[in-house]
């Protein structure tokens, strides 16, 4: 991939041209540079000062309760809330606004504040979909609520303050942007074709095979030929669903081992601790039409070498199309190379 290639790809679900410059990830770099997290397994098992370990005291002042393995709580300062004014001050003319209502939620996958998911096994990622199952059950339901975004941020390169094995809840009134787009390109799809986009996707990605990083009887794990990041990857279901909560339990197990294989794969990668933003895409539950919607799960690591960031600078932010510095194709190359099992086990 070191000969110079400039290519626009078509990102179907955000219906944006990606541009794809893969030459670019061997240029000259003197800017920043972040310094190697530590080991995981240097971090205590469990830690007196974190707010999410059992019978740790949280921001707030409540006390965790003394569990074991997976444990919900609601979000101790939540970027959204019931208690939203309704009554907003008006804005500037020409100027809209509206209450960001909701119930913010955070998941700790395990009592450990050492045992991420990728250090553990299939199994510790099926009980944290099963949980998932039950949370997206409970506030789907609620009138109130128009879209249940899930999802886990890890590492320091993305902005975590807590190295405890975490994800959050965002049940809300309102559904976020990409999703939205998502939905109404799903839409399009199942109105002109009468099939599922990711359906589609996946039926595309397994007959050309170079960026599939594994599969099994009903999941996959590959790198969209689409990808904005260097290592961004899908995760999901063969066939199309609306959320986590419709998987029977073997399609969740299914899924369970393909996230965990995918997660082992990026910690083996620079054999460290990855950082990635991790999303469930589900269609929102606001009463709109979501034919042809496929649930399934992004990753988008925001590292593209040990150290270097991808920064997001004068095309995305300036120009609002994204800048690829790599090759999916290279970058599965990469993944599929290493070790299937964690390099560090203990």
């Amino acid at each position: 991939m070191s000969e110079p290639c400039w290519e626009q790809r078509w990102h179907p679900f955000r219906q944006q041209w990606v541009i794809v410059a893969a030459h670019r990830q061997e240029r000259p770099w003197l800017g920043e540079r972040d310094s190697a997290p530590a080991p995981a397994s240097r971090l205590p098992q469990h830690d007196p000062a974190c707010t999410f370990c059992p019978r740790n005291a949280r921001v707030l002042g409540a006390i965790n309760p003394d569990y074991r393995g997976v444990f919900v709580f609601d979000n101790d300062k939540p970027c959204v809330g019931a208690a939203a004014p309704l009554g907003l001050a008006a804005p500037p003319p020409g100027y809209r606004s509206s209450p960001a209502r909701g119930v913010a939620r955070v998941v700790s996958f395990s009592e450990r504040h050492d045992l991420h998911p990728a250090r553990a096994d299939a199994f510790a990622m099926d009980r944290v979909l099963a949980c998932l199952q039950e949370q997206y059950r409970e506030l789907s339901r609620r009138d109130d609520v128009a879209h249940v975004l899930m999802f886990e941020n890890r590492g320091e390169a993305v902005g975590v303050s807590n190295p405890h094995p975490h994800g959050q809840i965002y049940a809300t009134n309102f559904v976020f942007e990409t999703i939205a787009r998502e939905r109404e390109a799903c839409r399009e799809r199942f109105d002109a074709t009468g099939r599922s986009l990711w359906e589609d996707v996946v039926r595309t990605e397994l007959q050309d095979g170079r960026r599939v990083l594994m599969e099994n009887a009903d999941a996959i794990s590959f790198l969209p030929w689409f990808a904005r990041y260097a290592y961004e990857t899908y995760v999901g279901p063969k066939r199309a669903v609306h959320s986590v909560a419709d998987l029977d339990d073997t399609e969740r197990m299914a899924l369970a081992q393909a996230l965990h294989a995918t997660i082992v794969r990026f910690d083996n990668l620079w054999q460290q601790p990855f950082p990635y933003v991790m999303a469930l895409h589900q269609a929102p539950t606001d009463g709109e039409r979501c034919d042809g919607f496929g649930f399934h799960v992004e990753f988008h690591p925001p590292m593209r070498k040990p150290g270097l960031r991808k920064f997001l600078a004068g095309p995305e932010i300036g120009g609002g199309n994204f800048l690829a510095d790599t090759a999916p194709e290279q970058s599965a190359i990469e993944l599929r190379a290493v070790p299937a099992a964690h390099y560090d086990p203990s």
